[in-house]
Order: structure tokens, then sequence, then C-alpha cells
């Protein structure tokens, strides 16, 4: 069924928006579900327990701080360092934030909080992607609540209930590395930056991010990587925006 059948039909509140939603993230769940497993049993190897990754997972919900986290974890943990890194990695979610604001702008405080929380790399692909075609097919209001919610209470859900389930499958998987599972992260995350593509000049903050990063990973020892990925794409996403302003 098309956006514009669908809001014909049952109008933009309805159950169907919502269930559009799940089944839109149906093929991103598929691929999250093995690296969510992944997650879970590499918590349990630094031992971290059921109840911790849970709460962890619950509360954070964003795979990429997750995984730096769990990589940088030890006993007593750095907890400085893991904040850093995780505040750095999860800045990306300013520039998300920003991007839905127009299409969240109408919508009560009792709405907006709940979506941005829920909020994730998925989640915002999608539903950024289905206002603009809303938006273009002429649908008002464009930014749909109930298919947003849709696609990340299924993402959220999924991602908990599977990082979980790998701690308590972790003893029996060993290295999940060896089946393969890791690829399925950075899998997802291709899938993504080709549905977000537009052209070569828009991207080049993402190669300053690639580039930076594969530095520091072969000069830096540990995690650093990550956060001078994150940051270094920030600052040139704003100087390039700079220039074209």
């Amino acid at each position: 069924m098309s956006i514009s059948q669908a809001v014909e039909t049952t109008g933009d509140g309805s159950g169907t928006e919502f269930r559009r939603g799940v089944a839109s993230c149906a093929p991103v769940l598929f691929g999250t579900i093995p690296y969510a497993l992944v997650l879970g049993a590499q918590a349990m190897q630094k031992g971290l327990s059921t109840v911790e990754l849970s709460a962890l997972t619950g509360l954070n919900f964003a795979g990429g701080s997750e995984f730096a986290a769990i990589q940088l974890w030890t006993s007593p943990p750095h907890v400085v360092l893991i904040v850093a890194i995780t505040f750095l990695v999860n800045s990306r979610h300013l520039l998300m934030g920003a991007a839905l604001a127009p299409f969240l702008r109408d919508l009560p405080r009792r709405k907006a909080f709940p979506a941005l929380f829920f909020l994730c790399d998925e989640s915002w692909a999608l539903g950024l992607a289905d206002a603009k075609q809303r938006a273009a097919a002429g649908i008002s209001p464009a930014f749909s609540p109930r298919y947003y919610m849709g696609a990340a209470l299924a993402m959220y859900l999924t991602w908990v209930a599977f990082t979980t389930l790998g701690a308590m499958l972790g003893p029996m998987l060993g290295d999940v590395a060896t089946y393969g599972f890791d690829m399925a992260f950075p899998a997802v995350f291709l899938v993504l930056l080709r549905g977000m593509w537009k052209s070569a000049a828009t991207a080049r903050p993402w190669l300053v991010s690639l580039v930076v990063a594969a530095f520091v990973y072969l000069l830096v020892p540990g995690a650093w990587y990550v956060a001078a990925g994150a940051l270094s794409g920030l600052v040139s996403a704003w100087f390039f925006w700079r220039e074209e302003a």
C-alpha cells in the first residue's frame, strides 16, 4: 500500500500507520539481530551481567556508543573515558535531531520527547525519508508520528531483546567473530549511508571522518579512533556548511 492510500483509507493517526512503520523497519531488523547478539556476547566476556547490559541498551539505545563502551570496559571501568567516547559518538544525534526538527515542531512535547528518546540511525533514516516522501506527495502533516513510532519501537524492542539474548547465549556462542556476525554492524550502516547519499559534495564530511578515524586507528591505541572520526565529521560538516552559506 502506498503512503497516499494508507492515509486516505485510515487517516494519519490509525493503527495502519503504526503497522506500516513496523513493516518498513522489518528488513533493517534482520540486519540488527546479528550484531545485537554480538554486543550481548561481548558484554558478557567483559564481565557485565545480563541486568547491567539490559539497562545499558535500554537507557542509552545507541549501538555505536555501546560497542565503543564495551570495548573500553575494564574492571574498574575508566568512567571518564567511556562517558567522553559515548558523548562524541552520540553527538551525531544533534545533527539528526536538527534534521527532524522542522517535522517535529508542531508536535506537543509529550509526543516530541518520546520520539527523540527512541531516535536511532535506523528510525531517523526511515522517519526522515517517509516525511520527505509525504511532503513531496502533498500529504499534511508530512511527519507521521504513528509511522515513526512503529519503526522506532520495533527497533528498540528488538535491540534490547536480542542484546539480552546474546548475553544469555554468550558462553555458548564463544568468539562470535568466527561466524562473521561482526560484519552485520558495518553492513547495516553502509545500507543507511546509501539511502542518504545525495552527491559527492555533500558526502565530504563522511570522507573526512573515515580518513581521520583510519589514521587514529593505526597510530593511537584504544578506541580513540571512534571519537576522532565522529568529531572530525561534525567539524568538517560545519566548515563545509559555512562555505556554502
